[in-house]
């Protein structure tokens, strides 16, 4: 498994460099992340509850995705490209293979809370874009950290 959690974090360091430097990232990381996290995910859970907790975290994303298309569209009358970039939808699809459904919810929205205020400390300019995956990466590479530490022991049981 060592060398697992070595290839995830070296997934998420790639992610978190090509985006904040590029704002472009090699598509296979992701499915790379997600098999990493799924894998690690189901040695820790039952088969129906691996299943379970996937499917009820792809609703999540599919909600999220549905709210900033609909913000996107009706209120700033952009296109949902133009909101949210293809690596940033990629890579929360494939974290959603990694945690049960209520921590990764909860891990989830503390990592976008935290991606808006390190960007807001961040940034360079007003119009900025906000490179989100990279962001993410970082803070998903630290909550992996700090449960493979055992700072964060319920990571796959909530």
């Amino acid at each position: 498994m060592g060398i697992l959690k070595l290839i995830l974090l070296s997934a998420f360091a790639s992610v978190a460099y090509q985006d904040l430097k590029d704002r472009s990232v090699y598509w296979f990381l992701f499915p790379a992340i997600g098999i990493c996290v799924g894998i690690l995910f189901f040695q820790e859970t039952s088969a129906a509850l691996f299943l379970e907790a996937i499917l009820l975290n792809l609703v999540f994303i599919g909600l999220l995705l549905g709210v900033i298309f609909l913000y996107a569209t009706y209120k700033l009358k952009m296109k949902l490209s133009d909101t949210i970039g293809l690596g940033d939808g990629l890579l929360f699809v494939a974290l959603a293979f990694g945690f049960a459904q209520l921590t990764f919810m909860i891990v989830f929205v503390f990592g976008l809370v935290g991606s808006l205020l390190l960007h807001l400390v961040l940034k360079k300019s007003k119009s900025e874009s906000v490179p989100l995956a990279g962001y993410m990466s970082v803070f998903f590479a630290f909550v992996y950290a700090a449960h493979w530490m055992g700072f964060l022991t319920p990571a796959y049981t909530l």
